[in-house]
């Protein structure tokens, strides 16, 4: 039965860059979801002309989430719905799935790498037809509709069983229930030579892939264990959880910690990988050894033409602000259009849809491709699985030939978590004003080269953006500023360091660097506006 439901808004529905993300008690609020949906939903044309799809990444809230979403969807006359099986489709297998069908859209309902439980958080992730985030003008669109909202459709029904694979039909909408794996392994297959990585562990090759028990567990059994032949067992924690049993879904070294042991210890496998909760960022691990996200980003590109999808070369390669420089260093050595962007995935999306960029990668563990128009966990890991089977090396060999043949960028990432808003925006704005008269300072031994805003003007949509603030230095080290978006309660500021290095390779990153976080402390005054003296988190 249609009914259409009486509301009154709520002030803090303004998307992010990844979506929607709050506190799951927040989301839980009577109408707060809803509101929220509707809101997306008018802001579309010819609904009944639409095809949408829609999965999550199994936390708590998700199923609820999605039979809401189903009654609404038939509510507002949706022409099509595709639902992965179970309610599940990790980001990576949404954006293809929007791509390959040629749908309108996609709605992942993640919080990402946030944790999840009645206690966690919970998200909406919207995509539009490009498969990718949606520009700025639509998000705030979405916003203003939110905060004036009286009322949202519904169709009161029993719930739908997603369990079976099928295809049916409510009022005017089409609702196909799909296997959440076999489109996106199908797509894996296009792009890798999975003969070669067969052979690889045919001749004895071991692995552990930490899934977190979030979604993308049954895509990498069904990958590396099924169909490569890696030994039973090689995927862990597979089983997706609603609390991710009680794991922190964020692929670093600071939450990755039952990985980190088993590849630190005298027999670990060759070669660890973990994904985050909903599948599109990686972490790439070697026998007690560790591959920065920036590194690896400037590893792949080097390496592009081995994988078969990529043999006959690439448009470019694009990296955020904050991210090291050392892909850059590749990018110029092999001749490839190169692009620095603010964070957020709809800036690699502009280039990707205008043929400027093939790869494409963040220091917040996240790189990918044009397969799609989001980050993939899994394909960072095939792609690195791809390097070893062709040259015989092991992930830590891989990598210091690399700093070898370009130098090495020392690089970390310090987040200062849980600042009130207020000092958190007043910190960066007088830190702004500041920039200006760094310029010819010298702090120890680094002497300011320039010092300003982050300033990026899209050669695609002709926008302009400013997103973060940078001292360089004359021997070209750097310090990022900027604010992050991804939490769902509290500021973050976010601290990105990177000294590089022609000759010395081999020290520990925290000693080449804290000379250079004690400066950025000072020239911010971290600890003076938030009394913090260190970081929460260092990656």
């Amino acid at each position: 039965m249609l009914q259409t439901i009486q509301t009154t808004p709520f002030s803090d529905q303004k998307m992010g860059t990844g979506g929607l993300r709050k506190k799951t008690k927040v989301m839980m609020q009577p109408h707060y979801f809803e509101n929220f949906i509707q809101s997306i939903f008018n802001t579309i044309e010819n609904l009944n002309k639409k095809t949408f799809v829609v999965g999550g990444d199994g936390r708590f809230y998700n199923e609820i989430a999605i039979q809401k979403f189903i009654k609404m969807a038939i509510a507002n006359n949706v022409s099509k719905l595709i639902i992965g099986q179970n309610g599940l489709l990790s980001t990576p297998a949404s954006s293809n799935i929007l791509l390959k069908y040629k749908t309108d859209g996609g709605f992942v309902f993640s919080a990402s790498h946030n944790p999840g439980g009645i206690n966690g958080d919970f998200g909406v992730k919207y995509a539009n037809e490009t498969g990718g985030q949606i520009p700025t003008s639509i998000s705030d669109k979405i916003y203003a509709i939110s905060k004036t909202i009286t009322e949202f459709k519904f169709y009161e029904m029993e719930d739908i069983d997603l369990s079976q694979l099928r295809k049916f039909k409510i009022e005017n909408t089409e609702i196909e229930i799909i296997d959440s794996v076999k489109d996106y392994v199908e797509m894996m297959q296009n792009i890798f030579d999975f003969e070669a990585l067969k052979n690889l562990f045919a001749r004895g090759f071991t692995m552990k892939f930490d899934a977190f028990n979030a979604v993308t567990g049954p895509y990498a059994q069904k990958i590396f264990e099924d169909i490569l032949g890696a030994a039973k067992g090689s995927v862990i924690n597979y089983n997706p959880l609603p609390d991710f049993g009680g794991k922190h879904p964020d692929p670093n070294l600071t939450y990755a910690t039952e990985l980190l042991e088993i590849m630190n210890t005298p027999n670990s496998p060759d070669f660890g990988a973990a994904n985050d909760g909903d599948g599109d960022r990686n972490m790439i691990l070697g026998r007690n050894f560790f591959v920065s996200p920036s590194d690896s980003l400037a590893i792949l590109t080097d390496y592009h033409k081995i994988i078969p999808a990529y043999k006959n070369g690439i448009y470019g390669v694009a990296k955020s602000c904050p991210t090291s420089t050392a892909v850059e260093r590749v990018a110029k050595a092999l001749n490839l259009p190169y692009y620095e962007v603010p964070t957020g995935w709809k800036y690699f999306v502009n280039l990707m849809d205008s043929n400027r960029i093939t790869l494409c990668g963040e220091e917040s563990f996240g790189t990918g491709s044009s397969h799609i128009r989001e980050k993939d966990g899994i394909w960072a890991v095939l792609f690195w699985l791809s390097i070893i089977a062709k040259t015989g090396m092991s992930v830590e060999e891989i990598t210091r030939d690399h700093w070898k043949k370009y130098g090495r960028s020392y690089y970390l990432r310090f987040d200062f978590e849980g600042l009130e808003t207020e000092v958190a925006d007043k910190l960066m704005q007088d830190l702004e004003a500041k920039l200006p008269k760094l310029a010819g300072l010298k702090f120890d031994d680094f002497k300011v080269e320039t010092a300003h805003p982050f300033v990026y003007n899209d050669p695609v949509d002709k926008s302009s953006t400013k997103n973060g603030l940078i001292v360089k230095f004359e021997d070209g080290s750097r310090i990022v500023y900027r604010l992050s978006g991804t939490g769902s309660s509290g500021a973050t500021l976010r601290v990105y360091l990177e000294k590089y290095s022609k000759n010395r390779l081999n020290e520990a990153p925290r000693q080449m660097l804290d000379n250079l976080l004690a400066i950025a402390m000072e020239i911010a005054e971290i600890t003076q506006r938030t009394g913090k003296k260190e970081a929460d988190i260092v990656t």
